[in-house]
């Protein structure tokens, strides 16, 4: 590179691994979450009385978005986010992969607002997975806004 090229910087290692690690969290969480809504709701590792009432949450009526359950959707969003955040993705030099991530990583913590307030004001319950779930998605909102900034602010280099 000659004197005053700029070039725009990789996402930090760090972005990459843990971007990764907090959607394969999202995978696994979600599909717990898939599982027990086919299989026995009630079998949830969660108190199923007061506040905290995870089986009340996953069987209520809000669970259900045209007939899909979200704990489904939530799986999907999560797989796609995997695929998203894998180091070959953090690579591409294809400018939508980026838009995507972040288009993705946004819907899932503009997701977690409305599902949040559906708990508490909706249901009147919280769901400990469910919160599991959307502590992992503003989490990895926030790795990809971080990587994305990082990525975007241009480094004057000099040879």
């Amino acid at each position: 590179m000659t004197m005053g090229t700029v070039r725009t910087p990789r996402a930090p290692a760090w972005a990459v691994g843990v971007s990764l690690g907090l959607s394969l969290v999202a995978v696994g969480v979600s599909s717990y979450l898939t599982i027990t809504h086919y299989t026995d709701p009630s079998a949830l590792a969660c108190p199923d009385t007061g506040v905290v009432n995870c089986t009340l949450v996953t069987t209520s009526p809000e669970s259900v978005v045209l007939g899909v359950p979200l704990a489904v959707i939530g799986l999907l969003w999560a797989l796609a986010m995997t695929s998203l955040c894998l180091p070959v993705a953090w690579r591409s030099p294809a400018s939508w992969v980026d838009k995507t991530r972040l288009l993705g990583a946004s819907a899932g913590a503009a997701t977690v607002v409305y599902l949040v307030y559906t708990e508490l004001f909706r249901i009147g319950a919280i769901c400990v997975w469910c919160t599991a779930m959307h502590v992992t998605a503003v989490a990895l909102f926030t790795v990809v806004l971080a990587a994305r900034a990082h990525t975007h602010t241009p480094v004057a280099t000099h040879a």
